[in-house]
C-alpha cells in the first residue's frame, strides 16, 4: 500500500507513528480519537499502512498503542480497541487508553479489558494523560501526552510521499535498467534487438531519480528518523526501519545500473550512430553510383558550336549542384567517422575505416568524373570559341578578297596589302590556335576510358573527334582558299603598284620633259662671244638634247610597261589618254626648240669663223681684202642671224615661243651687231693701208 493512494485519509491523522518508543524499544503507535464519529474502516486502512513501514525486527519487539480517547466516546474507544485484535493483534503489547479525568469512572465497570487479555490478546490500560510517564518515558511522549517529542504529521506524510515516490521509482528504474542491461548482455542478436525495441528508455528519467534520491538522503542524514538530534520536526521511523540504509542501498544500486545502462546507451548510441551513417554511406553510394553516374552517362556530347557547348555547361553545373549535396553529405559523414575513429573503439576501426575507404573511393571517384567532365566542356568551348573567331576571320578575309581593288594610288594600295597580309597573318594564327584547342581536346577524349561513365564510350567519343577533326579540316580549306585568294590577290595589287609607280614615273618624266624645254627656252640663249665658245655651247647643246632623249625614252617605256600591266589587270590606264599625248607633245617642242637651237648656234659659228678668218688674214695678205665679196657675206649671215634670233619658236599646235626673255634677245642681238661695226671698222682701215700701199708702189 502506498501513502499516495489513500493520501486522503493520512491527512486526517486517525493514527500515526511519532517515533517513540517504549521501554522494551517497541514503537509508539498513537491513535488520536476525536469528537466526530471515527470511520473504523479508514482507520484499519491507516493502522494496515502504518503497521507496513516497520521492519519486522521492529514489530518483533511489539507496539505500544496510544488510544487517547479523551475527546471521544467510550464506545468508540472500546470499538477501536477491539480491532486492535483483528488489525495487529501479535503486535500488540500494550494498549494504554488515555481517558478523561472523571467520565468514564462507571463505565469502566461494565468492560474490564484486563479480564480480557486472554481473549485479547495484549494488556489494556486506562490511564490519565499525566500517568502516561509510568509507562513511557516523557522524551518518548508527543506534546499532546504531556512529553517532549515533536511531531509534525503533515510534515511527516510529505517526507513519507517523497520516500515512497523514491523507492516506487528507483524500484521500478532499477528493475528497467536490469532488463535493457540484461539484455544487452544476450548473446542472441534476435533478443538484443528485442530488447533494445521494448526496453532502450527507462519510464523515468535515472538523472531525476537520483537526484530526488540524495536529497532524500541528505535530509535523512540531517534530520535522522529516530528523532536523535534537536529541533527535529517528524521522526517516525529510526535507523533500524532501514529508512537511510534503504535510501543508500537503492542509491547505490541505481548509480551501479545507471552506469552499466549509461555505457549499454553509449554502446547502442555508437551502434545506432554507426547504422545511422553506414545507412547514410550506402544512401551516398547508392546515389553516386545510380541515378549520378547515370546523369554523367547522360551526358557525352561536347556540342558542335559555342551555343550548345555553353548548354551542356548549364546541365553539367545542375548536374553539378545536384552532386554538391550529397559531397556535403559525404563530408559530414566523413567527420562523424573520423571522431569514431579517434574514439578509438577496437571493435569497431574496421568497420569504420572500410565505411570510410568505400565512401572516399566513390565520392572522389564521381568527383574526378565532374572535374573530368567539366574541364572537358570548358575544352570544348575553348574550341569553338576559337572556331567561331576564326571563321569570322575567315569570312572577312574571304570579303576583302570578293570585293574588286579600286584604289585611288600606289600608297593606298600598299595600305591594303599590309592589312591583307596582317588578316592572312591573324588567320595563320588562329589556325595554329584552333589546331592546338583541337589536339588539347582530342588528348582529352582519347584519355577518356571506359571507367569515366561505367561503360563504353568509343561510339560517343568517336562522334566528338569526327566533330573536331572535321571542324579542323573545314578551316584548313578555307584557309587554303583565302592563301588561294590572297596570292592572287597580292599579285594583281603589286602589278597594279607597279601600274602606279610606272604612271606615276611617266608623269613625271614628262615634267622633267617639261623643265628641259622650259630651261631651253629660257636660259640657253647665249650664243657665244666666238667661234670657240660657240662650238662649245653647240657640244652642251648636243648633251642637253641627249638627256631630253634619255627623258623621253624612259618615259616611253613606262608608259608601254603601263599598257602591258593595263592588259594584265584588265583595266584602262589613264596613261594611253593622258600621259603619253603629253609626253610626245613636249618632245615635240623640245625637239622644235632644239632644232632651232642648234641653228642658231650653227649660224653663229659661221658668222665668227668667218669674221675671225678675214681679221686674221688682213694683216698678213692686204690684197686678200680686196675680195668684197666676203665682207658681204659675213654681212649677210649676221644679218641673218639676227633676223632669226627675232623670229620665235613655232609649235605644231601654233602657238609660239621666244627664247628667253625681250631684253636676253635684245642684248645678244646687240652683241651681233656690234661684232659686226667691229668688222667693217676693221675693214676700213685695212682698205686704207690696202690703198696706201698700192699708191706707194
Amino acid at each position: 500500500m502506498e501513502a499516495s493512494v489513500i493520501l486522503p485519509i493520512l491527512k486526517k491523522k486517525l493514527a500515526f507513528l511519532s517515533g517513540g518508543k517504549d521501554r522494551r524499544s517497541g514503537l509508539i503507535l498513537t491513535i488520536p480519537l476525536c469528537l466526530e464519529q471515527t470511520n473504523m474502516d479508514e482507520l484499519s486502512v491507516t493502522l494496515d499502512y502504518l503497521l507496513s513501514i516497520p521492519s519486522e525486527k521492529c514489530k518483533a519487539r511489539g507496539f505500544t498503542v496510544i488510544v487517547d480517547g479523551r475527546k471521544s466516546q467510550w464506545n468508540v474507544v472500546k470499538t477501536v480497541v477491539l480491532m486492535l485484535q483483528n488489525v495487529v493483534p501479535a503486535e500488540v503489547s500494550l494498549v494504554c487508553v488515555v481517558k478523561p479525568d472523571e467520565f468514564w469512572d462507571k463505565k469502566v465497570t461494565h468492560f474490564c479489558f484486563w479480564k480480557e487479555k486472554d481473549r485479547l490478546g495484549f494488556e489494556v490500560i486506562l490511564v490519565s494523560a499525566n500517568k502516561l510517564t509510568r509507562y513511557i518515558e516523557p522524551c518518548q511522549l508527543t506534546e499532546d501526552f504531556g512529553g517532549s517529542l515533536t511531531y509534525d504529521h503533515m510534515d511527516w506524510l510529505n517526507k513519507r510521499l517523497v520516500f515512497e515516490k523514491f523507492t516506487k521509482e528507483s524500484t521500478s528504474l532499477l528493475d528497467e535498467l536490469a532488463l535493457i542491461n540484461n539484455g544487452s548482455d544476450k548473446g542472441s542478436q534476435q533478443e538484443k534487438e528485442r530488447s533494445v525495441d521494448l526496453n532502450f528508455l527507462p519510464s523515468v528519467d535515472p538523472e531525476t531519480v537520483l537526484q530526488t534520491g540524495h536529497e532524500l538522503l541528505s535530509e535523512l542524514q540531517q534530520r535522522r528518523f529516530n528523532g536523535s538530534d534537536g529541533g527535529v520536526s517528524w521522526s517516525p521511523m529510526d535507523d533500524e526501519l532501514l529508512a537511510q540504509p534503504q535510501v543508500m542501498k537503492l542509491l547505490d544500486s541505481l548509480r551501479e545500473q545507471y552506469t552499466r545502462y549509461q555505457e549499454v546507451c553509449r554502446q547502442r548510441s555508437k551502434r545506432t550512430q554507426l547504422e545511422e551513417i553506414q545507412q547514410k554511406v550506402m544512401q551516398v553510394v547508392n546515389w553516386l553510383e545510380g541515378p549520378g553516374s547515370e546523369q554523367l552517362r547522360a551526358q557525352w556530347g561536347i556540342g558542335d558550336s559555342i551555343r550548345a557547348s555553353q548548354a551542356l555547361q548549364q546541365k553539367h553545373e545542375e548536374i553539378e549542384s545536384q552532386h554538391s549535396e550529397w559531397f556535403a553529405v559525404y563530408v559530414e559523414l566523413n567527420q562523424q567517422i573520423a571522431a569514431l575513429l579517434n574514439a578509438g573503439d577496437e571493435e569497431d576501426l574496421v568497420e569504420l575505416k572500410s565505411l570510410q575507404q568505400q565512401l572516399s573511393d566513390v565520392c572522389y571517384r564521381q568527383a574526378s568524373q565532374l572535374e573530368f567532365r567539366q574541364n572537358l566542356l570548358q575544352a570544348a568551348l575553348e574550341f569553338h570559341g576559337v572556331a567561331q573567331d576564326l571563321s569570322q576571320q575567315l569570312d572577312g578575309l574571304l570579303g576583302m578578297l570578293c570585293v574588286d581593288v579600286a584604289p585611288a594610288d600606289g600608297a593606298s594600295i600598299q595600305q591594303t596589302l599590309k592589312l591583307l597580309e596582317e588578316k592572312l597573318k591573324s588567320v595563320d594564327v588562329g589556325l595554329q590556335g584552333l589546331r592546338e584547342k583541337g589536339q588539347g581536346l582530342l588528348d582529352q577524349i582519347s584519355n577518356q576510358a571506359s571507367w569515366a561513365y561505367g561503360k563504353d564510350v568509343t561510339i560517343e567519343n568517336k562522334e566528338n573527334v569526327d566533330h573536331i577533326q572535321g571542324v579542323m579540316e573545314d578551316m584548313q580549306l578555307r584557309k587554303q582558299r583565302c592563301e588561294d585568294m590572297v596570292d592572287v590577290r597580292r599579285l594583281k595589287m603589286l602589278q597594279m603598284v607597279q601600274l602606279f609607280k610606272c604612271e606615276e614615273d611617266a608623269a613625271q618624266a614628262v615634267e622633267w620633259l617639261s623643265e628641259l624645254l622650259d630651261a631651253l627656252l629660257k636660259t640657253h640663249i647665249r650664243l657665244g662671244d666666238d667661234a670657240q665658245e660657240t662650238k662649245v655651247l653647240l657640244e652642251k647643246h648636243r648633251k642637253f638634247v641627249d638627256v631630253a632623249q634619255s627623258t623621253y625614252d624612259y618615259g616611253r617605256q613606262l608608259l608601254q610597261a603601263t599598257v602591258v600591266l593595263c592588259q594584265s589587270l584588265r583595266c584602262t590606264s589613264r596613261s594611253s589618254g593622258d600621259t603619253l599625248p603629253r609626253l610626245n607633245r613636249v618632245w615635240k617642242q623640245f625637239t622644235i626648240a632644239s632644232e632651232e637651237r642648234v641653228h642658231r648656234l650653227e649660224m653663229a659659228i659661221a658668222f665668227h669663223s668667218n669674221a675671225e678668218k678675214i681679221l686674221q688674214d688682213c694683216p698678213e695678205e692686204p690684197e686678200a681684202i680686196n675680195d668684197e665679196e666676203q665682207f658681204d657675206e659675213i654681212e649677210a649671215v649676221g644679218k641673218s642671224l639676227l633676223d632669226r634670233l627675232t623670229v620665235p619658236v613655232v609649235y605644231p599646235d601654233g602657238t609660239e615661243q621666244y627664247f628667253g626673255s625681250p631684253s636676253d634677245m635684245a642684248s645678244t642681238a646687240e652683241h651681233i651687231r656690234d661684232r659686226m661695226k667691229l668688222h667693217h671698222s676693221v675693214l676700213r682701215v685695212h682698205m686704207k693701208e690696202v690703198t696706201a700701199v698700192c699708191l706707194k708702189s
